[in-house]
């Protein structure tokens, strides 16, 4: 069983300190597999893998525009994280999952990447944007024929610079994915575009794939879509995906039963993005 937990908006550091928490107790056997679904305030983080050519904004442009910079043990180079990005932490113990494709016997890192994946297609596919895999890379990706007029003009250049047809495929990400792994406990976990503000991607080179836009469910359905409903749409389909039940929690409080020392304000910064006076956590 997975007990999912939706927590509003939580500061980068705060989901850190978090996820090392739950990590620790599931290693200790006193809770089971959790996923923590949230937003984050603005924040770029730099995966194991994290090339400095690809944080293009310097650290003081980053301070000035709000965005906070973390380092992080995930795998992947760098990515962004902010409002209207519905992210996912899967605290799962992958001893416990049954093994899939593969030649174990219980589910393995690439075949657990692969099933966040498949979870994230199955979403898309849910609001009518036919999503996939891209060959040798990681994440979820739609193809350039939902593109509008503009943003196909925009690409012809890149398509002339490196000698392809603007008409040829194009593929645009739409969840980027990076995980850690410790002793078979995992954290970190995906990050979905639903009404993101994608100026802030123009900040790096997004998983240091330099040929490759990035888009949201918003700008591929030319709306608004409700958080809400994609957060039961992911959770229903890790259900499905990862062959388990699915219990949602109101509170950090419900799954252990003691106080985490998370706070229970969204933080100030965040209420004034959000142009909201005051707000409490879910």
């Amino acid at each position: 069983m997975i007990s999912v937990v939706q927590l509003g908006t939580v500061d980068y550091a705060t989901g850190l300190r978090l996820q090392q928490h739950l990590v620790e107790l599931h290693k200790q056997e006193r809770i089971g597999d959790v996923l923590l679904l949230l937003e984050h305030a603005p924040v770029i983080t730099l995966g194991r893998n994290a090339k400095s050519k690809n944080l293009i904004a310097t650290p003081e442009f980053l301070a000035c525009r709000g965005v906070e910079l973390f380092d992080c043990d995930r795998g992947g180079d760098v990515t962004f994280h902010g409002p209207g990005q519905l992210v996912g932490y899967p605290i799962f113990d992958l001893r416990t999952f049954p093994a899939g494709n593969s030649k174990r016997n219980h589910l393995g890192a690439l075949d657990y990447v692969r099933g966040l994946e498949e979870a994230l297609i199955r979403t898309c596919a849910d609001f009518g944007i036919p999503a996939k895999r891209v060959a040798g890379l990681t994440g979820v990706w739609i193809e350039a024929n939902l593109l509008s007029a503009e943003q196909k003009s925009s690409l012809a250049n890149f398509s002339v610079k490196s000698k392809k047809l603007a008409s040829d495929p194009c593929e645009a990400k739409i969840a980027a994915i990076g995980v850690h792994i410790s002793r078979g406990v995992t954290s970190h976990g995906f990050a979905l575009n639903v009404n993101t503000d994608l100026s802030y991607f123009d900040l790096i080179v997004p998983c240091g794939i330099a040929d490759k836009r990035v888009t949201s469910m918003k700008r591929e359905l030319n709306r608004e879509i409700n958080l809400l409903e994609v957060a039961h749409a992911v959770t229903r389909n890790f259900g499905t995906v990862f062959q388990t039940q699915i219990l949602w929690l109101q509170s950090l409080d419900d799954l252990l039963g003691q106080n985490l020392g998370v706070p229970m304000r969204v933080p100030e910064n965040v209420r004034r993005i959000r142009h909201e006076d005051d707000s409490t956590w879910a």
